[in-house]
């Protein structure tokens, strides 16, 4: 049995927006045709539930066999929670974060930059109410002046219990060791494939694509698109002409 285990922002769908609507139709389809086939399909993404439900529709999210959500931290299955582990962020992190904050390269900030979720907590310099455009400035920004990456280095310097990598386009998530999206594979029978575009050192997708049987790091959407296609067609290939099945079939 094969798990295919799916980030959700900047890898099912464009950074911070639902995903392409024929990519969701064509996802669905997909998600039917690997549980039918005895795999199961799981997101496994940074955001909590609304945030999800947003960006992958309700049907999507009840169809795949669980969402873990906030870093692994919770697991719905079928629309119901089946777990959670929460975990309240200390005082003298908090405020480490609001200096780091506050000493931004960046020149201007909306608000939201503290965001408190179910077992981690996410923060942004620039604030997550921030618009689209500024969304895409910073992101340029920080490419070259690193400022997430420097935050995430002196918060993981000062507090040996706590794990802070980059997330996304435009924040940081914080959690204790150990409960990052890698958690959740010691929970998982069978091969783990991942599907995630943080995969790198230092990103949120970094340890369980080292942990799982199989990572595809991905740029964006598209790339998840065309790999899933691939998948498509070896399967075709292996089955029977009269197993095979078409989205009109």
């Amino acid at each position: 049995m094969i798990n295919y285990l799916f980030d959700v922002d900047g890898t099912l769908t464009p950074s911070r927006k639902p995903m392409v609507l024929d990519f969701k139709t064509y996802f669905r389809f997909w998600v039917k045709t690997q549980q039918s086939s005895g795999n199961k399909v799981y997101l496994v993404t940074g955001s909590d539930k609304d945030k999800t439900i947003e960006q992958v529709g309700e049907e999507i999210w009840k169809t795949v066999d669980g969402s873990y959500q906030n870093a692994g931290n919770q697991l719905f299955v079928n629309g119901d929670l089946v777990f959670e582990s929460d975990w309240e962020m200390p005082k003298d992190l908090e405020s480490v974060a609001l200096d780091l904050i506050g000493q931004s390269g960046w020149y201007g900030t909306a608000d939201n930059n503290i965001e408190k979720r179910v077992g981690m907590v996410n923060i942004s310099t620039i604030g997550r109410d921030c618009t689209d455009k500024q969304r895409a400035d910073y992101y340029e920004w920080d490419k070259e002046n690193l400022e997430r990456e420097t935050i995430a280095d002196v918060i993981n310097s000062n507090f040996e219990d706590i794990e802070a990598v980059i997330g996304g386009e435009i924040s940081i998530d914080i959690y204790p060791k150990g409960k990052d999206k890698s958690q959740i594979l010691g929970c998982l029978e069978g091969k783990n494939i991942f599907f995630g575009d943080n995969c790198y050192l230092g990103g949120n997708d970094y340890t369980i694509s080292e942990a799982a049987y199989e990572k595809y790091h991905v740029a964006d959407w598209t790339q998840t698109r065309d790999i899933l296609a691939v998948i498509d067609k070896i399967r075709e290939i292996e089955l029977e002409p009269a197993q095979a099945v078409t989205p009109n079939g």
